[in-house]
Protein backbone atom coordinates (compact mmCIF):
# COMPACT_ATOMS: atom_id res chain seq x y z
CA UNK A 1 0.00 0.00 0.00
CA UNK A 2 2.87 2.39 0.83
CA UNK A 3 4.47 1.62 -2.52
CA UNK A 4 1.22 2.36 -4.31
CA UNK A 5 0.77 5.64 -2.41
CA UNK A 6 4.35 6.70 -3.22
CA UNK A 7 3.82 5.78 -6.87
CA UNK A 8 0.63 7.82 -6.98
CA UNK A 9 2.32 10.87 -5.41
CA UNK A 10 5.11 10.62 -7.97
CA UNK A 11 2.66 11.01 -10.86
CA UNK A 12 0.08 13.30 -9.27
CA UNK A 13 1.23 16.27 -11.36
CA UNK A 14 0.80 14.28 -14.57
CA UNK A 15 -2.64 13.16 -13.42
CA UNK A 16 -3.60 16.77 -12.79
CA UNK A 17 -2.44 17.75 -16.27
CA UNK A 18 -4.43 14.91 -17.84
CA UNK A 19 -7.55 16.07 -15.99
CA UNK A 20 -7.03 19.66 -17.17
CA UNK A 21 -6.45 18.44 -20.71
CA UNK A 22 -9.67 16.43 -20.65
CA UNK A 23 -11.74 19.41 -19.52
CA UNK A 24 -10.18 21.71 -22.14
CA UNK A 25 -10.66 19.21 -24.98
CA UNK A 26 -14.28 18.57 -24.06
CA UNK A 27 -15.21 22.20 -24.70
CA UNK A 28 -12.46 23.10 -27.17
CA UNK A 29 -14.73 23.93 -30.11
CA UNK A 30 -17.61 25.28 -28.05
CA UNK A 31 -18.44 29.02 -28.01
CA UNK A 32 -19.87 28.74 -24.51
CA UNK A 33 -16.97 26.65 -23.23
CA UNK A 34 -17.20 25.35 -19.70
CA UNK A 35 -20.52 27.21 -19.27
CA UNK A 36 -22.03 24.14 -20.99
CA UNK A 37 -21.39 22.18 -17.78
CA UNK A 38 -24.25 24.18 -16.25
CA UNK A 39 -26.38 24.83 -19.32
CA UNK A 40 -26.53 21.24 -20.57
CA UNK A 41 -28.09 19.66 -17.43
CA UNK A 42 -30.50 22.60 -17.21
CA UNK A 43 -31.71 22.04 -20.79
CA UNK A 44 -31.99 18.28 -20.22
CA UNK A 45 -34.05 18.94 -17.11
CA UNK A 46 -36.43 21.23 -18.98
CA UNK A 47 -36.94 18.73 -21.81
CA UNK A 48 -37.61 15.80 -19.46
CA UNK A 49 -39.90 17.86 -17.22
CA UNK A 50 -41.94 19.14 -20.16
CA UNK A 51 -42.33 15.67 -21.68
CA UNK A 52 -42.70 13.40 -18.66
CA UNK A 53 -44.32 15.84 -16.21
CA UNK A 54 -47.76 15.76 -17.90
CA UNK A 55 -47.27 12.16 -19.03
CA UNK A 56 -46.86 10.83 -15.47
CA UNK A 57 -49.14 13.36 -13.80
CA UNK A 58 -46.45 15.51 -12.17
CA UNK A 59 -47.44 18.80 -13.82
CA UNK A 60 -48.74 20.20 -10.53
CA UNK A 61 -45.57 19.22 -8.65
CA UNK A 62 -43.31 22.25 -8.89
CA UNK A 63 -40.39 20.31 -7.38
CA UNK A 64 -40.47 17.68 -10.14
CA UNK A 65 -37.70 19.45 -12.17
CA UNK A 66 -35.44 19.21 -9.09
CA UNK A 67 -36.25 15.50 -8.84
CA UNK A 68 -35.23 15.02 -12.48
CA UNK A 69 -32.10 17.16 -12.26
CA UNK A 70 -30.77 15.47 -9.12
CA UNK A 71 -31.10 12.05 -10.72
CA UNK A 72 -29.83 13.15 -14.11
CA UNK A 73 -26.62 14.64 -12.70
CA UNK A 74 -25.57 11.42 -10.95
CA UNK A 75 -26.49 9.35 -13.99
CA UNK A 76 -24.54 11.66 -16.35
CA UNK A 77 -21.44 11.35 -14.18
CA UNK A 78 -21.62 7.56 -14.40
CA UNK A 79 -22.55 7.39 -18.09
CA UNK A 80 -20.01 9.93 -19.34
CA UNK A 81 -17.20 8.77 -17.06
CA UNK A 82 -17.52 5.11 -18.00
CA UNK A 83 -18.11 5.81 -21.69
CA UNK A 84 -14.96 7.88 -22.07
CA UNK A 85 -12.88 5.56 -19.88
CA UNK A 86 -13.77 2.66 -22.20
CA UNK A 87 -11.63 4.21 -24.94
CA UNK A 88 -9.08 5.86 -22.64
CA UNK A 89 -6.22 3.47 -23.42
CA UNK A 90 -6.75 3.49 -27.19
CA UNK A 91 -7.20 7.28 -27.22
CA UNK A 92 -3.75 7.69 -25.62
CA UNK A 93 -2.02 5.02 -27.70
CA UNK A 94 0.55 7.47 -29.10
CA UNK A 95 1.75 8.51 -25.64
CA UNK A 96 1.76 4.94 -24.34
CA UNK A 97 4.00 3.84 -27.23
CA UNK A 98 6.48 6.69 -26.77
CA UNK A 99 6.96 7.17 -23.03
CA UNK A 100 6.34 5.21 -19.85
CA UNK A 101 3.34 6.42 -17.94
CA UNK A 102 1.36 4.27 -15.49
CA UNK A 103 -1.55 3.26 -17.64
CA UNK A 104 -4.12 3.39 -14.86
CA UNK A 105 -3.75 7.18 -14.96
CA UNK A 106 -5.68 7.35 -18.22
CA UNK A 107 -9.03 5.86 -17.13
CA UNK A 108 -8.61 7.55 -13.74
CA UNK A 109 -8.11 10.97 -15.37
CA UNK A 110 -11.21 10.51 -17.53
CA UNK A 111 -13.30 9.71 -14.47
CA UNK A 112 -11.79 12.59 -12.48
CA UNK A 113 -12.38 15.26 -15.09
CA UNK A 114 -15.98 14.14 -15.51
CA UNK A 115 -16.31 14.28 -11.73
CA UNK A 116 -14.99 17.85 -11.73
CA UNK A 117 -17.58 18.76 -14.38
CA UNK A 118 -20.24 17.06 -12.27
CA UNK A 119 -19.27 19.08 -9.19
CA UNK A 120 -19.44 22.32 -11.19
CA UNK A 121 -22.89 21.38 -12.51
CA UNK A 122 -24.15 21.02 -8.93
CA UNK A 123 -24.34 24.83 -8.92
CA UNK A 124 -27.33 24.49 -11.27
CA UNK A 125 -29.01 22.08 -8.88
CA UNK A 126 -28.57 24.47 -5.95
CA UNK A 127 -29.96 27.43 -7.89
CA UNK A 128 -32.94 25.51 -9.34
CA UNK A 129 -33.72 24.01 -5.92
CA UNK A 130 -33.81 27.39 -4.21
CA UNK A 131 -35.93 28.92 -6.97
CA UNK A 132 -38.48 26.08 -6.79
CA UNK A 133 -38.63 26.10 -3.00
CA UNK A 134 -36.55 23.01 -2.20
CA UNK A 135 -34.41 24.02 0.75
CA UNK A 136 -31.68 21.92 2.40
CA UNK A 137 -32.25 20.25 5.77
CA UNK A 138 -30.07 18.32 8.17
CA UNK A 139 -29.89 15.42 5.67
CA UNK A 140 -27.54 17.50 3.54
CA UNK A 141 -24.82 16.47 6.00
CA UNK A 142 -24.90 12.99 4.44
CA UNK A 143 -24.43 14.20 0.88
CA UNK A 144 -20.82 13.03 0.76
CA UNK A 145 -22.00 9.42 1.05
CA UNK A 146 -23.75 9.24 -2.37
CA UNK A 147 -21.12 11.51 -3.93
CA UNK A 148 -18.29 9.21 -2.86
CA UNK A 149 -20.31 6.11 -3.74
CA UNK A 150 -21.04 7.38 -7.24
CA UNK A 151 -17.36 8.20 -7.80
CA UNK A 152 -16.18 4.76 -6.63
CA UNK A 153 -18.85 3.02 -8.71
CA UNK A 154 -17.91 5.00 -11.82
CA UNK A 155 -14.20 4.36 -11.30
CA UNK A 156 -14.68 0.63 -10.67
CA UNK A 157 -16.79 0.08 -13.77
CA UNK A 158 -14.44 2.32 -15.78
CA UNK A 159 -11.40 0.20 -14.92
CA UNK A 160 -13.23 -2.91 -16.12
CA UNK A 161 -14.40 -1.25 -19.32
CA UNK A 162 -10.99 0.30 -20.02
CA UNK A 163 -9.47 -3.18 -19.96
CA UNK A 164 -12.17 -4.84 -22.03
CA UNK A 165 -12.22 -1.92 -24.48
CA UNK A 166 -8.61 -2.59 -25.53
CA UNK A 167 -9.29 -6.16 -26.64
CA UNK A 168 -12.93 -5.78 -27.70
CA UNK A 169 -13.37 -2.46 -29.45
CA UNK A 170 -17.08 -2.91 -29.97
CA UNK A 171 -17.46 -2.59 -26.20
CA UNK A 172 -17.70 1.18 -26.59
CA UNK A 173 -20.80 0.87 -28.78
CA UNK A 174 -22.29 -1.91 -26.70
CA UNK A 175 -21.86 0.17 -23.56
CA UNK A 176 -23.77 3.04 -25.17
CA UNK A 177 -26.75 0.71 -25.49
CA UNK A 178 -26.36 -0.57 -21.92
CA UNK A 179 -26.17 2.93 -20.46
CA UNK A 180 -29.49 3.69 -22.15
CA UNK A 181 -30.98 0.66 -20.40
CA UNK A 182 -29.43 1.80 -17.10
CA UNK A 183 -30.98 5.24 -17.61
CA UNK A 184 -34.49 3.76 -17.60
CA UNK A 185 -33.62 1.68 -14.52
CA UNK A 186 -32.59 4.70 -12.44
CA UNK A 187 -36.01 6.34 -11.97
CA UNK A 188 -34.78 9.60 -13.48
CA UNK A 189 -38.17 10.89 -14.66
CA UNK A 190 -40.60 8.76 -12.65
CA UNK A 191 -41.09 8.07 -8.95
CA UNK A 192 -40.75 4.54 -7.70
CA UNK A 193 -43.41 4.90 -4.98
CA UNK A 194 -46.10 4.84 -7.69
CA UNK A 195 -44.96 1.36 -8.70
CA UNK A 196 -44.34 -0.11 -5.24
CA UNK A 197 -46.59 -3.08 -6.01
CA UNK A 198 -45.00 -3.78 -9.39
CA UNK A 199 -43.05 -7.01 -9.80
CA UNK A 200 -40.19 -5.24 -11.57
CA UNK A 201 -39.32 -2.78 -8.79
CA UNK A 202 -36.68 -5.22 -7.53
CA UNK A 203 -34.69 -4.47 -10.71
CA UNK A 204 -34.31 -0.87 -9.58
CA UNK A 205 -33.31 -1.88 -6.09
CA UNK A 206 -30.58 -4.13 -7.50
CA UNK A 207 -29.16 -1.22 -9.47
CA UNK A 208 -26.36 0.32 -7.34
CA UNK A 209 -26.55 3.55 -9.34
CA UNK A 210 -30.21 3.93 -8.38
CA UNK A 211 -29.16 3.54 -4.73
CA UNK A 212 -26.74 6.46 -5.14
CA UNK A 213 -29.41 8.54 -6.86
CA UNK A 214 -32.05 7.78 -4.23
CA UNK A 215 -29.77 8.77 -1.36
CA UNK A 216 -28.61 11.88 -3.19
CA UNK A 217 -32.25 12.89 -3.59
CA UNK A 218 -32.79 12.22 0.12
CA UNK A 219 -30.12 14.84 0.84
CA UNK A 220 -31.66 17.31 -1.63
CA UNK A 221 -35.28 16.89 -0.48
CA UNK A 222 -34.44 16.23 3.19
CA UNK A 223 -36.24 12.88 3.25
CA UNK A 224 -35.25 9.69 5.06
CA UNK A 225 -31.73 8.58 4.18
CA UNK A 226 -31.60 4.89 3.21
CA UNK A 227 -28.51 3.42 4.87
CA UNK A 228 -29.24 -0.01 3.39
CA UNK A 229 -28.95 1.51 -0.08
CA UNK A 230 -25.76 3.29 0.95
CA UNK A 231 -24.17 0.09 2.28
CA UNK A 232 -25.24 -1.92 -0.76
CA UNK A 233 -23.93 0.60 -3.30
CA UNK A 234 -20.70 1.09 -1.33
CA UNK A 235 -20.01 -2.66 -1.18
CA UNK A 236 -20.88 -3.07 -4.85
CA UNK A 237 -18.57 -0.18 -5.76
CA UNK A 238 -15.66 -1.58 -3.78
CA UNK A 239 -16.08 -5.03 -5.36
CA UNK A 240 -16.25 -3.48 -8.84
CA UNK A 241 -13.19 -1.34 -8.12
CA UNK A 242 -11.17 -4.25 -6.74
CA UNK A 243 -12.10 -6.44 -9.71
CA UNK A 244 -11.38 -3.62 -12.16
CA UNK A 245 -7.94 -2.92 -10.71
CA UNK A 246 -7.13 -6.63 -10.67
CA UNK A 247 -7.95 -7.31 -14.33
CA UNK A 248 -6.37 -4.01 -15.39
CA UNK A 249 -3.07 -4.86 -13.72
CA UNK A 250 -3.08 -8.40 -15.07
CA UNK A 251 -3.60 -7.26 -18.65
CA UNK A 252 -1.88 -3.88 -18.90
CA UNK A 253 1.34 -5.41 -20.28
CA UNK A 254 -0.70 -6.70 -23.25
CA UNK A 255 -2.22 -3.33 -24.13
CA UNK A 256 0.72 -2.30 -26.32
CA UNK A 257 0.03 -5.24 -28.62
CA UNK A 258 -3.59 -4.23 -29.26
CA UNK A 259 -3.58 -0.44 -29.52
Amino acid sequence: MKKLAAHFRQYRFLLGELVKKGIKLKYRRSYLGIFWTMLEPLLNMIVLAVIFGPLFGYSSDKTFPVYILSGRLIYSLFAQGTKEATRSIRANAAMIKKVYVPQYLYPLSYVLYNYVIFLISLVVLVVVSLILGVFPGWNVLFVLVPLINSFLLTLGVSMILATVGVFFRDMEYLWNVLTTLIFYCCAIFYKIDRYADSKVVWILKLNPLYSCIDNFRSCVFNTEFNWNYALYSFCFSLVALAFGVLIFRKNQHKFILHI
